[in-house]
């Protein structure tokens, strides 16, 4: 039997994370052979995740990050099991990293085909899940581009937002982390009311008219009284018509404005566990 010194382990443990006594059973079977020994703890990666591929993953770190001239920004959620593994230092670090990596990448697929650790990151999460025991996998992974790209990252990890502006002005860089707090605090369901379903308009105007009815509203008014509970749903779920969480008595598109007229939102993405 090869002779496993304490500084194999240990160098074994700095490559892969893995334990150190899971480090040391890999290199005694792997007789000492170093990338061997990555293999095995690799292959048991891969036996864990197939025992855990139908657990829930709901709990982990939602990471967003913008590019260093502000013209993107990507949000990506690192998922697992239990909110113990979100909250350790490691775990959060292995999400900001890879949140580092997909900002080069426009979609979850050649994200997660990417070189990370020398492995690609879907043999990356693979690794750690042997590691850590739980199901570890990207669950939401959302790019972003405008003139000016701003980024809020909620206390806990457990929301992360993007904003895009139309302009780099003055100012730009407060209202858009403003907005994209805005976003996480009151989840809109789209930018404006173009951008809403229509099925969801459809739906909200089911309701109206059956609260209506309800009240015993003649059915000939319905459909007018109705159109004004829709603007106020507008009004109450879509992130530019929002009254400002930080001053209501103007809207998100008036504050945007105030910082200079000729400044719009063009888009957010929001990402939430749980």
């Amino acid at each position: 039997m090869a002779k496993i010194t304490a500084a194999e382990v240990n160098k074994l443990r700095k490559t892969t994370g893995a334990g150190m006594m899971d480090c040391k059973k890999a290199l005694v079977e792997a007789e000492g052979d170093f990338d061997k020994a990555i293999e095995i703890l690799r292959k048991k990666g891969q036996k864990v995740a197939a025992k855990r591929a139908d657990r829930d993953s709901s709990e982990g770190a939602a990471i967003a990050k913008v590019s260093d001239d502000n013209t993107q920004g990507v949000v990506i959620s690192l998922n697992c099991e239990t909110d113990f593994v979100a909250k350790n230092d490691s775990f959060v670090k292995l999400a900001t990293d890879l949140t580092e990596l997909a900002l080069g990448f426009d979609s979850k697929e050649d994200f997660l085909a990417a070189s990370f650790d020398g492995m690609t990151v879907a043999e990356k999460l693979t690794e750690q899940t042997g590691v850590i025991g739980e199901k570890i996998e990207v669950g939401s992974f959302e790019k972003l581009s405008a003139p000016f790209v701003g980024s809020y990252i909620h206390a806990g990890n457990k929301i992360a937002t993007l904003v895009g502006l139309s302009a780099n002005v003055d100012g730009a860089g407060e209202a858009a982390k403003d907005v994209a707090m805005q976003a996480a605090a009151m989840n809109p369901v789209a930018l404006n009311e173009e951008g809403v379903d229509q099925s969801v308009i459809d739906k909200e105007i089911e309701i109206a008219k059956d609260q209506l009815r309800q009240e015993g509203k003649p059915e000939a008014m319905l459909d007018n009284i109705a159109k004004g509970k829709l603007k106020r749903f507008f009004k109450d779920n879509t992130l530019v018509n929002q009254d400002f969480i930080k001053d209501n008595k103007q809207s998100v598109a008036q504050y945007v404005k105030s910082v200079d007229s000729s400044l719009e939102v063009t888009g957010f993405k929001r990402v939430a566990l749980g």
